[in-house]
């Protein structure tokens, strides 16, 4: 295991969701006095700034290992922690850092010296993953300040509710848009002030909403993941599709209503016990499947009634 008195080098999850989901670990670490130093691509280090006494070094998006190795040789790193095979990965493998620690799955098992068996019959929720490894390392990792979200407290918010119907997991995690400008419609008319999120992602459907329902809603182009961060942590409430906006709006400190379909929330909910996850469970459910190759069900029998119901019930318990 790492010594607490040399460099930990921890190499950031690729995916959005899987780096939230690495928080509480990395907030051990820094607790436990290892003074990790977070890699991860550039569009990232925001989101890892944001965690008090972390420092962050960044790599292009498509840096190759080499490129990478380069600038860690010169750091002398100790150890370094990998979660998951990646170019950055092979990078402190080629910067000869000589303590590299992770979960002993295929392909990373290969390059690493110390490998972590990881038991998958507790991985109930997908954060369990980053715990065990931390806790393995004798690091005390399932302490509440370490899921505690980021952001201003609700009282000092806008009143605005986000809204985000695209996903970039896929078109099958996407419920339909008539019953999106329903709840639009509904939420509208209750005199609620909304805010839709159109980016690139999905099917359009921000896009095709705000044609649909003119001036009587605000949008903001998003054409980044990063370049939303600044609203989660302004706004007090996130209803939207299973994608990665949602993981990314619980960590900035909003409440989250999050529609399901081929994903299972029981696994990749949101972190934290405020959130309202909405699912129908069909037989063919948890695919996974960014496409359906089926009728979409999954989605399709989701009932706005219900969903209205949830979100009602949400906003009006802090009002």
């Amino acid at each position: 295991m790492p010594d607490r008195q040399g460099s930990l080098l921890v190499i950031s999850p690729a995916r959005w969701d899987e780096a939230c989901f690495s928080v509480p670990s990395v907030r051990a670490l820094i607790a436990a006095g290892f003074d990790p130093l977070v890699l991860c691509a550039q569009e990232m280090c925001e989101f890892w700034r944001s965690i008090p006494g972390l420092e962050v070094m960044t790599h292009a998006h498509n840096a190759k290992p080499k490129s990478i190795a380069a600038d860690l040789a010169a750091e002398n790193f100790h150890s370094v922690l990998m979660w998951e095979a990646s170019p950055a990965a092979d990078a402190a493998r080629l910067a000869k850092i000589g303590n590299r620690i992770g979960p002993a799955i295929k392909p990373l098992k290969k390059i690493l010296t110390q490998a972590i068996t990881i038991d998958e019959a507790a991985t109930d929720h997908r954060v369990r993953f980053y715990l065990q490894t931390t806790m393995q390392m004798g690091v005390e990792s399932y302490l509440p300040e370490f899921f505690a979200p980021l952001g201003l407290p609700a009282s000092s918010r806008r009143e605005q509710i986000l809204l985000c119907p695209d996903s970039d997991f896929g078109s099958s995690h996407e419920w339909p848009l008539e019953r999106w400008l329903v709840i639009a419609r509904e939420l509208i008319d209750a005199g609620e002030k909304l805010l839709l999120i159109r980016n690139n992602a999905g099917r359009q459907l921000a896009a095709r909403m705000a044609e649909a329902l003119g001036d009587a809603i605000k949008c903001e182009d998003i054409v980044a993941a990063d370049k939303a961060f600044s609203l989660f942590t302004d706004h007090e409430f996130f209803i939207g599709a299973d994608g990665s906006m949602p993981h990314l709006a619980s960590h900035f400190g909003a409440t989250c209503i999050v529609l399901f379909g081929p994903n299972d929330p029981q696994w990749k909910r949101p972190l934290g016990k405020r959130h309202k996850v909405l699912r129908h469970h069909v037989e063919c459910a948890p695919c996974l499947l960014a496409k359906c190759p089926l009728d979409l069900r999954c989605q399709n029998e989701l009932d706005t009634s219900r969903v209205v119901r949830a979100i009602r019930e949400a906003i009006g318990s802090t009002k």
